[in-house]
């Protein structure tokens, strides 16, 4: 049976990726799905967890497990809700998100990050695999167009100080590493690779400069689909459209996507004043025709309300692409070829 399963490999990290994993887990059946995290958060639980014990960050890990969680019942739903439960009180607990510390124990305990992350995805019986793009302990290095070097994937993401307008000219990590074994096995075996949704670098183009993922990219013979983001990132893409995120992502795999899934649906008013009032702006679609990727213009935004989970200092997205219909997009894709 698994055999005939098509097999969708999604790239990323944060609310983005758990929103597709939410999506295409209701598709397990007739899906093997992979997903391949960044690892290289800096912010948040995550980044505290990591300076205090030493050990590779989990929270992108976590999140994406999280989706795959199975929820066949009560007990199940119960189990997925406390991995993703996130202290709002409590001297040291204050931001700190269960799943996190249960990860870090995991690993304390086995000795091993990718064995810790089978383990809790065993726990929570996960349809699917979720695998971190490297298991070397690196942090993410951004060159912006003023000559400024920032390192740290929480420092990129922070824009207090930064004016709007910068604009990043170089990603990388320090030190070097290298792509996971089975993250670059899942690559060359896929039917189907996904770029997004998430943050264009400090989500997708993390996973992307891990020496091997562009030529795993390369090589496969995967279709490649990028999922548009829905709004600009303050003091990293106000500013760019959709040809300028397909230029970017393209910069860095050394390949175009094949596909890109574009949101064509209104949004919220009063969603786009608070973004508009923060500098951001809707990305529009600027690709053209004889661009050599076919733009799949669909409703895949998300009607529902996003507010901030008591604790969590992490800058959040207020506008974000819907799981169910943002999976049925991509099974169409899959589909389509």
């Amino acid at each position: 049976m698994n055999s005939l399963k098509k097999k969708v490999v999604v790239i990323g990290g944060g609310t983005g990726t758990y929103t597709l994993l939410s999506g295409l887990k209701a598709q397990a059946s007739t899906l093997d799905i992979t997903a391949i995290v960044t690892m290289a958060d800096s912010g948040g639980s995550t980044g505290r967890l990591r300076d205090e014990f030493g050990q590779l960050p989990v929270g992108d890990v976590r999140m994406a497990l999280c989706a795959l969680a199975t929820d066949v019942d009560a007990h199940a739903d119960l189990l997925r809700e406390l991995f993703l439960y996130r202290f709002s009180k409590g001297e040291g607990l204050s931001g700190h998100n269960f799943g996190n510390l249960l990860l870090t124990a995991l690993t304390d305990i086995l000795g091993s990050t990718s064995v810790a992350i089978e383990t809790a995805g065993q726990i929570l019986r996960v349809k699917g695999t979720v695998i971190p793009v490297t298991t070397d302990d690196v942090q993410l290095v951004a060159t912006y167009h003023t000559g400024e070097r920032v390192v740290g994937e929480h420092m990129i993401d922070v824009s207090a100080g930064r004016v709007l307008t910068d604009r990043i000219i170089n990603l990388e990590l320090t030190p070097q590493a290298t792509i996971h074994p089975k993250a670059e096995q899942a690559i060359a075996e896929a039917d189907l690779v996904v770029l997004g949704p998430g943050d264009l670098y400090t989500s997708i183009l993390a996973n992307c400069v891990v020496p091997g993922v562009r030529e795993a990219i390369g090589s496969t013979e995967a279709k490649l689909v990028y999922v548009c983001n829905l709004m600009s990132r303050t003091g990293q893409t106000v500013g760019m459209q959709s040809s300028d995120y397909m230029s970017e992502i393209e910069k860095y795999i050394g390949r175009r996507p094949d596909y890109m899934v574009y949101n064509d649906a209104p949004l919220t008013e009063d969603l786009l004043l608070k973004y508009k009032a923060e500098g951001d702006h809707l990305v529009e679609n600027t690709i053209l025709a004889e661009d050599s990727c076919a733009v799949v213009c669909c409703d895949v935004v998300s009607t529902e309300s996003y507010v901030t989970a008591a604790g969590d200092t992490v800058k959040r997205s207020l506008i974000r692409h819907d799981a169910k219909k943002l999976a049925t997009e991509i099974r169409a894709l899959l589909h389509s070829y």
